[in-house]
């Protein structure tokens, strides 16, 4: 595959489509970006330009781009033609279909579309599901589809289809097999930084030592939350959905659990739990993981400079620089845009408490009462030490488009 030889489509323009336009005019790989919108915005493509020139969380796209001294980098914009130029590459945009049947990326010559409205989740559903589906990609012309959310089967025990998977970059990304899937779900923002969190403590300690995780992420704002409160729509059971995120702290859930054992499958043998808080900022978000590891007589006990060590040497061997190590105090809007990585440990946050973990061996279901008699005490104790890490993530531009990017072109490269 040359570079700068072929395009990609981009169905959607919220705020993961807006900045995977920004992601691919930055790095010029494809030659052409066709976004389908699917409907009329503003009074036509001037206002579509304008949505696309600034951003109330990164700024003006060309000082994100360039720098302060920069110009501004969209011109010839064309009503008729339905294109603009940005930063030197061509953009052309679909405003007709919403359902991805119905995009003619054939006509248009597209091979490679992402998906970015959070709409079309199934890939188990028919190409022809009166209300869309992803598969409607393929049918229209696409020859592979990038989904930037996690997959929700809605049949419950439906299996996964064959030509589907979930990568996360820099964790199971070897995973996908060009010649035999054609559906690629990025898996969230969450999952992925959680991914890059988890991936190191397993290379050290093994799964057998990790007895129980659980994480808790305090996440940013998403367009699916209200900026006033409004009342639910029939039948929502979640009144916390229709409160404004600009004045509070929302509860709410992550699917990232569940989407980790599908790039994790050492992950099943773990007891894992994962909540997830809403706050008002537009972007930056924070995993906090407690671990309970289970001390081994034969190694360096379960430290604080353990656990920053087996992050720190992660951070220096990973090639794309996708894990981060620091030990500088950071707060949320430090890593907005960059850097470009799906973890940022803060280290000096790191916290450690080892303590005896006492089990009465008498209510182990199972366990022999010969072995049980023949015991002077019934209780066992064995050393574990919990851990509390610090993970950073931008939910938007610099953790998870900059890997949604990454997967897009390595796709393409193998087309």
């Amino acid at each position: 595959m040359n570079e700068g030889k072929m395009k990609i489509g981009i169905n959607g323009l919220g705020r993961i489509g807006k900045l995977t336009v920004w992601n691919h005019v930055g790095r010029r790989y494809f030659n052409e970006i066709v976004v389908n919108i699917g409907r009329q915005a503003g009074t036509g493509l001037v206002d579509i330009a304008h949505y696309l020139e600034r951003d109330s969380t990164y700024g003006a796209l060309h000082t994100f781009l360039h720098g302060f001294r920069a110009e501004p980098v969209i011109h010839n914009v064309d009503e008729g033609a339905g294109t603009m130029e940005i930063n030197g590459v061509t953009v052309r945009f679909l405003r007709e279909a919403r359902i991805p049947q119905a995009i003619d990326w054939k006509a248009h010559d597209v091979r490679l579309v992402v998906d970015t409205t959070g709409q079309f989740l199934d890939p188990s559903l028919p190409a022809d599901t009166p209300k869309g589906s992803v598969r409607g990609h393929l049918e229209a012309g696409a020859e592979k589809v990038v989904v930037s959310a996690p997959f929700k089967i809605k049949h419950e025990g439906a299996p996964m289809p064959e030509d589907a998977i979930t990568t996360v970059m820099g964790v199971n990304a070897n995973d996908y097999d060009p010649k035999r899937h054609r559906i690629i779900s990025n898996a969230s923002c969450t999952t992925t930084c959680l991914a890059h969190m988890m991936k190191p403590l397993l290379n050290a300690f093994g799964a057998k030592r990790i007895l129980s995780a659980s994480m808790a992420t305090v996440h940013a704002a998403t367009g699916s939350q209200q900026v006033l409160d409004r009342l639910p729509k029939a039948g929502k059971t979640d009144l916390r959905k229709n409160r404004s995120i600009l004045n509070n702290i929302i509860l709410t859930s992550t699917g990232a659990a569940k989407a980790l054992r599908l790039v994790i499958p050492e992950m099943e043998s773990i007891g894992f739990i994962a909540e997830s808080v809403r706050v008002p900022v537009s972007s930056g978000s924070l995993i906090i993981l407690v671990l309970s590891i289970q001390e081994s007589p034969s190694e360096e006990p379960v430290r604080r400079h353990v656990i920053n060590s087996v992050y720190e040497q992660a951070a220096q061997l990973d090639p794309n620089r996708y894990l981060q190590f620091t030990q500088k105090q950071n707060v949320s809007g430090d890593i907005l845009g960059a850097p470009k990585a799906a973890a940022v440990i803060e280290g000096d946050e790191t916290h450690t408490r080892t303590a005896d973990l006492s089990l009465d061996l008498a209510g182990v279901p199972g366990f022999s009462k010969e072995i049980l008699k023949s015991l002077p005490d019934t209780v066992v104790r064995a050393p574990v030490s919990q851990a509390v890490i610090y993970g950073w993530y931008d939910n938007e531009m610099g953790s998870y488009v900059n890997m949604l990017g990454d997967r897009t072109i390595s796709i393409a490269e193998n087309m």
